[in-house]
């Protein structure tokens, strides 16, 4: 009898994510990794196939909105130096001449979050009804937006660095004022068909019949997450719709934002890095041209210490939720995280991409143990494709 075929070494990504939804890390996950444009491994854990949809939170910022930059970037529809009081005259972000790239790098000055559901929800308790009519729903999307825009700075423009929500509220409104569409219809026609994705949002007053991802929180509001707990209190709450945006403020949106709200897999994340690695290569100007994404994703220099560029994020110093190796050599990383228990990381040297799609809200927001679980993840994904040495991940 023959020995049975030695294992490959990524088989131990599965491993690593049965025993997450075993010990109850999250409930159900997804990843797919890519190496120089071939996929390597892709698997799923808990109770999801591959096509099932997770909420994708923050990668909405990149595989949404700053993707969308880069579009209308490319059709000279706006730029980095378009001034925010353009589309927003009067606010105070406006008024202290902050731009696009402001938001983008989250240099506004604007605060990190402001619950407008709370306000929303008070006024508007009729918005937890399914039946809600449209024009109610509308009516409340650019109330927020007016509260958004409306929302005191907490820093002048260019001084600081502070992740911002708020910024890419307004940000997603700007994009679709200057491409003179819905944000979710700009997705679909410049992203999500050019990149053959299925990732879309989830607008409410247009459910998709066959809305079914995997589950996050059960109730509308939810549960502040840790360190929120005293920004809002006595606001209605009820069960919430399976395949609502879990992202409080992307719901009294209608489910479409800047912020948050797509739903897709992570061959969806993994297909979108995979643009961005081409992207700089030069050989798929699908989004944009090589010279806008060198320009787009090289660090803020303005802002000492900032890990930022235009809407994504680069491996911290200490602590990376990427890992140890991911990013470790320029020109380096970027990638970003969502609330939710989503990732996109993409080593930029080694022509790597890692999607992780989790939905660790689900067993609540207190559920944090995903911020061990990511660099473990990628750290075996570098040591299992044999990276770790920079001259193993370069083009020979």
């Amino acid at each position: 009898m023959s020995a049975p075929p030695e294992q490959h070494p990524i088989a131990v990504l599965q491993t690593l994510l049965d025993e997450a939804v075993g010990i109850g890390v999250f409930p159900a996950a997804q990843a797919v990794v890519l190496h120089r444009g071939v996929q390597v491994f892709g698997g799923v854990a808990g109770k999801v196939t591959g096509d099932t949809r997770f909420d994708l939170a923050s990668l909405t910022k990149v595989l949404g909105t700053t993707a969308l930059f880069l579009r209308l970037w490319t059709e000279g529809k706006v730029g980095p130096e378009t001034l925010v009081s353009r589309y927003f005259p009067g606010s105070p972000v406006g008024d202290a001449g902050a731009t696009v790239a402001d938001l983008l790098y989250h240099r506004s000055g604007l605060p990190p979050f402001v619950p407008f559901f709370a306000q929303a929800l008070t006024v508007h308790p009729e918005l937890l009804d399914a039946t809600c009519p449209s024009a109610t729903r509308s009516r409340v999307r650019d109330e927020v937006l007016q509260a958004a825009a409306s929302t005191p700075l907490a820093a002048a423009p260019r001084t600081r660095t502070a992740y911002s929500d708020v910024g890419f509220i307004l940000l997603g409104e700007i994009l679709s004022r200057a491409a003179n569409a819905p944000l979710d219809t700009l997705f679909s026609r410049h992203v999500a068909e050019p990149l053959g994705l299925s990732a879309r949002f989830h607008r409410l007053t247009d459910f998709p019949a066959d809305a079914m991802p995997a589950p996050t929180g059960a109730m509308r509001p939810r549960e502040p997450a840790p360190g929120q707990e005293t920004l809002w209190k006595d606001v209605p709450t009820q069960p919430t719709r399976p395949g609502e945006v879990d992202d409080d403020n992307a719901w009294v949106m209608d489910g479409v934002a800047g912020h948050a709200g797509l739903f897709g897999t992570a061959v969806d994340v993994a297909r979108f890095g995979q643009a961005v690695l081409d992207g700089c290569a030069g050989t798929s100007p699908v989004i944009a041209p090589g010279p806008l994404w060198h320009r787009a994703l090289a660090t803020d220099a303005l802002v000492q210490g900032s890990t930022r560029s235009m809407g994504f994020d680069s491996p911290s110093q200490v602590g990376s939720s990427a890992g140890r190796f991911v990013g470790d050599s320029p020109p380096g990383a970027v990638g970003h995280l969502g609330f939710t228990g989503t990732s996109l990381w993409v080593d930029l040297r080694r022509s790597l991409v890692v999607a992780l799609v989790t939905n660790r809200v689900a067993l609540g927001r207190q559920e944090l143990r995903i911020r061990d679980f990511r660099p473990v993840f990628h750290d075996f994904v570098v040591e299992a494709l044999g990276l770790t040495s920079i001259s193993q991940g370069t083009h020979g």
